[in-house]
């Protein structure tokens, strides 16, 4: 009776190993491709455009998630104060002669200057700053007004930014308590 019992064993922790396979850097592991499918269709957007990041100090904005210009946004704001960061995802690529001539989000008359921050670019223009990402074919802004949110935070979380959990993905619907949003 012992002996079926033994190799019943390893064939029940298979699955919680195997559930590490998946691992991202966020400690957690990737959402479900079908739960992350089913959640962009209801932004609108590519899953593979849906990104999270990790800021110490700050929340999804929930009213914030979705599509906007063909890319996927998220806006963070501060616990303790009225101060945002923005996420957004889209398809493009910047190198050291595009990121100058590439306009700071919904700045366009500004010069943009651009300056290669380990595998990012630190932008800024006007008032506005932010890091830009290349992360598998896609091009990840953290974007902040350069007055309320330092550089020291947009690059933390630029070094965050990663492919959301189940826990960060159901963090981002919207909420399903019957209220009307």
């Amino acid at each position: 009776m012992m002996r079926p019992a033994r190799a019943l064993l390893p064939l029940l922790l298979l699955p919680v190993l195997l559930t590490g396979c998946g691992a991202d850097k966020s400690g957690g592991t990737v959402a479900d491709s079908a739960d992350l499918e089913a959640a962009a269709r209801v932004w609108g957007v590519a899953p593979e455009l849906v990104y999270v990041t990790k800021v110490s100090g700050y929340t999804v904005s929930q009213g914030s998630v979705g599509e906007y210009d063909d890319e996927f946004v998220v806006a963070y704001r501060s616990e303790k104060s009225a101060t945002r960061l923005g996420l957004f995802v889209g398809r493009g690529t910047l190198t050291a002669e595009s990121c100058p001539k590439q306009p700071l989000g919904e700045v366009s008359d500004k010069q943009v200057t651009c300056e290669r921050d380990g595998d990012a670019w630190y932008r800024k223009a006007g008032d506005s700053h932010e890091y830009a990402v290349p992360e598998s074919g896609v091009l990840i802004h953290l974007m902040a007004d350069a007055d309320k949110v330092d550089r020291t935070i947009l690059r933390k979380a630029a070094e965050a930014v990663h492919r959301p959990d189940d826990a960060e993905l159901a963090a981002l619907l919207p909420s399903t308590d019957g209220a009307d949003t």
